[in-house]
């Protein structure tokens, strides 16, 4: 299911370049445009889910298999393993929570500070 308008949508489909990190039949990851950090990309998912708040118990598996990939991702992508090294995982919900695309979707952000923002 997707947004005839939804930028990540397009991604997705391949109509709008990206720099892939990973893809599976659920999931599509890519490097954010303007980074917050020296790793920075984000995990979508396939299905067009506008956000965090339209979440059912359906959508646990989904979620569950971002958040365990997340770690492997920020690994291959460069950043340190735990505990000295790390990153962050950030969701924003909503306009007062940050959300500026209306397409579910993981920022994972790691790697020497300080970050640019953050």
């Amino acid at each position: 299911m997707s947004e005839l308008n939804c930028i990540f949508c397009k991604i997705i489909a391949g109509q709008i370049p990206s720099r892939k990190v990973y893809e599976d039949e659920h999931v599509y990851a890519f490097h954010d445009i303007a980074p917050w950090a020296p790793v920075h990309f984000l995990i979508v998912p396939k299905l067009h889910i506008l956000s965090m708040a339209q979440l059912t118990q359906d959508d646990s598996a989904l979620m569950g298999h971002m958040m365990t990939l997340a770690p492997r991702l920020a690994l291959q992508e460069g950043c340190r393993p735990y505990p000295d090294g790390g990153f962050r995982v950030v969701i924003n919900n909503g306009a007062e929570g940050g959300q500026e695309v209306h397409h579910l979707h993981m920022h994972v952000m790691g790697g020497p500070r300080p970050w640019l923002r953050g």
